[in-house]
């Protein structure tokens, strides 16, 4: 009980003077944070402040836009996700991404959720339908669409396509997983039941979102960062960040002042 106590309070993911740089021109300013395990942290900031440039780095989706280079050191779990002995592929696997826009696939919802499994290999059809429907229920709707699991995601709403998207990441059965605003185009509605999912979901995954919402922050996040222009200000627990912050740009941004 006390060894699970103490992994729990370990850091998971750890970034130590993280610098990202577009060409010359420096995004990220030496970056040091540390997120522990099954914990929602909020990303917040005005745009193009950094948050989600950050975000993308711990899965590496910044590999993909030319001339991008990163000194300092992330590591998940014991590993340097930067050396040159990683494999992205599978660190795509422990570290699954979810984006603002829902991006179902044009295909069925099955073939939808068990997309990572098929495209590692897996083929055995029983295996393939236990997997969707475990995901689809963790992802909180598999009661909506258990029926019509071989039609098409894209005729499902805005809400529903994203949690769709959210059982295919479970799929793999990921350790963290990344949010970019994942509510952003969504009505309400739709919004309330995902953050009602992100809640559920934090007892077995670690959580990072990035918001722009400071409702949604402070009703989901355990912990919140604030950056601003490349910069982490300040990184505490959530309630502490809204009602006593350290910095008075923090207190700024989280009374309306600028953003």
């Amino acid at each position: 009980m006390y060894q699970d106590i103490l992994v729990k309070k370990m850091a998971l993911i750890k970034s130590t003077d993280l610098k990202l740089y577009y060409g010359k021109f420096e995004a990220l300013h030496g970056i040091s944070i540390e997120f522990k395990k099954n914990q929602i942290s909020a990303l917040i900031g005005p745009s193009g402040c950094g948050k989600s440039t950050y975000l993308r780095t711990l899965n590496r989706m910044n590999d993909l836009i030319p001339n991008v280079s990163i000194t300092g050191e992330t590591v998940i779990g014991e590993t340097d996700i930067y050396a040159p002995s990683t494999n992205v592929t599978e660190l795509r696997k422990r570290v699954g991404m979810v984006f603002q826009q829902p991006n179902p696939f044009p295909f069925s919802i099955f073939e939808n959720v068990v997309y990572g499994l098929k495209i590692a290999g897996e083929k055995d059809k029983a295996k393939l339908e236990e997997v969707c429907e475990r995901s689809l229920k963790e992802a909180a709707i598999w009661d909506d669409v258990k029926d019509k699991l071989h039609s098409s995601a894209l005729g499902l709403s805005g809400g529903q396509q994203q949690r769709v998207c959210i059982a295919r990441v479970l799929a793999v059965k990921p350790e963290i997983i990344l949010l970019d605003e994942p509510t952003s185009a969504l009505d309400p509605i739709s919004t309330n039941k995902i953050e009602d999912l992100l809640l559920s979901m934090k007892e077995h995954y670690t959580i990072i979102m990035v918001t722009h919402n400071m409702h949604q922050a402070s009703r989901v996040a355990d912990m919140t960062a604030f950056f601003l222009q490349g910069n982490l200000i300040e990184f505490d627990k959530t309630t502490k960040m809204f009602l006593n912050p350290e910095h008075q740009e923090t207190q700024d941004y989280i009374s309306g002042r600028f953003g």
